[in-house]
């Protein structure tokens, strides 16, 4: 009997799909890494098991990239408190919504987890973002 040995960890079975791991998860954390890390030792090859720098490489570059993850949750905690201090700013003000089709006078701003929405005189909600144009 003849053993294959296994030479990535993305490995899939005959006859499997192979998911994308962001797909599944926006987050990937240590205990999941090791337990990725333990399963690929325990199914390398006998004959030629793996260097061990691979793997302090594989849990480096794990690390980094979570390092990137989270610095980016930080600056989006930047971007909104911003985004709050701003807005404010435009009641009183007339807002023009990014595609041209809404237009009017703030008179209120409210903060969602994800957005800040103005309320315009006229009824409308506008999301103040990207191509939103505030004027006198």
């Amino acid at each position: 009997m003849a053993i294959e040995p296994v030479s990535s960890s993305l490995a899939t079975p005959t006859g499997a799909t192979r998911t994308n791991v962001s797909e599944t998860s926006n987050s990937l954390n240590y205990d999941a890494f090791l337990k990725l890390l333990v399963a690929e030792m325990k199914n390398q090859d006998p004959t030629e098991p793996m260097d061990s720098t691979e793997y302090m490489a594989q849990l480096a570059s794990f690390s980094s990239v979570e390092q990137e993850i989270k610095a980016n949750a930080k600056l989006d905690q930047v971007v909104a408190s911003l985004a709050m201090m701003q807005a404010p700013g435009v009641i009183g003000k007339t807002i023009t919504s990014s595609d041209g089709t809404l237009s009017g006078k703030a008179v209120s701003v409210q903060f969602f987890s994800d957005k800040v929405e103005a309320t315009l005189d006229n009824g409308s909600k506008v999301v103040l973002g990207p191509g939103v144009r505030v004027s006198q």
